[in-house]
């Protein structure tokens, strides 16, 4: 799989947390933050807006940072064995 299918596929997971993040703020059925963080998690590979914004929540909620970090690190584990994969088919 090339770079700039991995890169669409990143945007398009990333944004689509975001999207369903939105949804869950309105609906009492989703936890719409934890989609967006998941989404920005996930953006910050591509934006730097994405990255700013993170570090700037962690300043803000310094407890849900190390949540955060395990998150970061078990997805992109998570990724790293999916595009493998995928490449090796």
């Amino acid at each position: 799989m090339n770079d700039a299918v991995k890169r669409v596929l990143v945007l398009i997971v990333g944004w689509g947390f975001i999207v369903v993040g939105m949804i869950g703020l309105l609906l009492p059925v989703l936890q719409g933050v934890l989609f967006l963080v998941i989404g920005l998690l996930i953006l910050s590979s591509e934006y730097v807006w994405a990255h700013r914004l993170l570090g700037k929540l962690r300043q803000r909620f310094p407890a849900v940072s190390p949540g955060a970090d395990q998150a970061a690190v078990k997805a992109s584990v998570w990724l790293r064995r999916l595009f493998r994969q995928r490449d090796s088919d």
